[in-house]
C-alpha cells in the first residue's frame, strides 16, 4: 500500500501561487487548511499527493532541485500531431494564468515538451 505524502514548496506569496498550480493541475484548496503563512491544495478526486506552500523570506536564487512536469498528453502510445496539440494549448492557458514560456525541448523532429516558470520563477515543463 502506498504512503499518503505532500509536496512541500517555499513561496512568496503562498495563496497566489497556490491558486495558480490549483489551476494548473485541477486542484481546489484544501479545505480547513487555514494558515497565514500558508496554503495547501489537494486533488478533489483524492488521487494526487497535496501540494502545500510555506512563505519564506528569500526568493529562488538558482534552479529548482525538483519541479512538476504535466502531463496533459496522457502516457504513450501517442497520436504526435494530437499530443502537440494538447501541450501548445496547455501552455497558452498557463501562459495566461501568470506562466511564462522558457523553451520548447524536441525529440528529433517532434515536440518532447515545454519548458516553463510559474508566476514565482520556479521551472516546470508541459508535456
Amino acid at each position: 500500500m502506498a504512503i499518503h505524502w505532500t509536496l512541500g514548496c517555499d513561496a512568496a506569496d503562498p495563496g497566489d501561487i497556490a491558486a495558480f498550480w490549483a489551476g494548473a493541475l485541477g486542484y481546489v484548496a484544501e479545505p480547513g487548511y487555514d494558515d497565514p503563512d500558508g496554503a495547501s491544495i489537494i486533488d478533489p478526486e483524492g488521487v494526487g499527493p497535496a501540494i502545500g506552500f510555506l512563505k519564506v523570506p528569500e526568493g529562488k536564487t538558482a534552479k529548482n532541485k525538483m519541479h512538476i512536469d504535466i502531463r496533459v498528453a496522457g502516457e504513450p502510445p501517442w497520436d504526435l500531431a494530437e499530443r502537440e496539440q494538447l501541450i501548445r494549448a496547455k501552455a497558452v492557458e498557463l501562459t495566461s494564468a501568470g506562466a511564462t514560456t522558457v523553451r520548447e525541448e524536441y525529440y528529433g523532429a517532434d515536440l518532447g515538451h515545454i519548458v516553463m516558470l510559474d508566476p514565482e520563477g520556479n521551472e516546470f515543463c508541459v508535456a
